[in-house]
């Protein structure tokens, strides 16, 4: 009687660890409303008027304030953008002077398989990116 009792708590334990969890969404960027950032720094203010009773002073040294922040994380997504430009461009410069390397060793046909391995290996990874897009789409 004794077994009987721990085998079914076991169960129900188990059972209930097999529920199926509810998903926890992230923000879709496709939905999200796309504010210019004075709009973003009016409604930020405007939330922290009502949550902190600022009065018109108050008011305008945080539009002030938060102009400058917004100004400041600007220039930084900007230079963070030319940043990643230009690894961009080194990257491909790379891969360019290694393949004409790998060129300058094979035989024409094994250039030409060579091509085409590197053509389906850019499409599994196209296909891969496609399905991580649809998950991420379903969630």
């Amino acid at each position: 009687m004794k077994k009987m009792f721990v085998f079914a708590v076991l169960m129900i334990g188990m059972a209930s660890f097999a529920q199926e969890k509810p998903v926890v969404k992230k923000m879709d960027r496709a939905k999200m409303e796309r504010l210019t950032p004075e709009q973003r720094n009016e409604k930020h203010l405007k939330e922290l008027t009502t949550d902190l009773g600022l009065n018109e002073s108050q008011q305008k040294q945080m539009a002030t304030l938060l102009s400058e922040q917004s100004a400041k994380r600007e220039a930084k997504k900007a230079e963070r953008e030319k940043i990643m430009q230009a690894k961009r461009t080194e990257r491909n410069e790379e891969m360019k002077a290694f393949d004409t390397k790998v060129k300058a060793i094979l035989t024409p046909d094994q250039s030409k398989k060579w091509d085409e391995m590197k053509a389906e290996k850019r499409e599994k990874a196209k296909e891969k990116f496609q399905e991580r897009r649809k998950r991420a789409e379903k969630k």
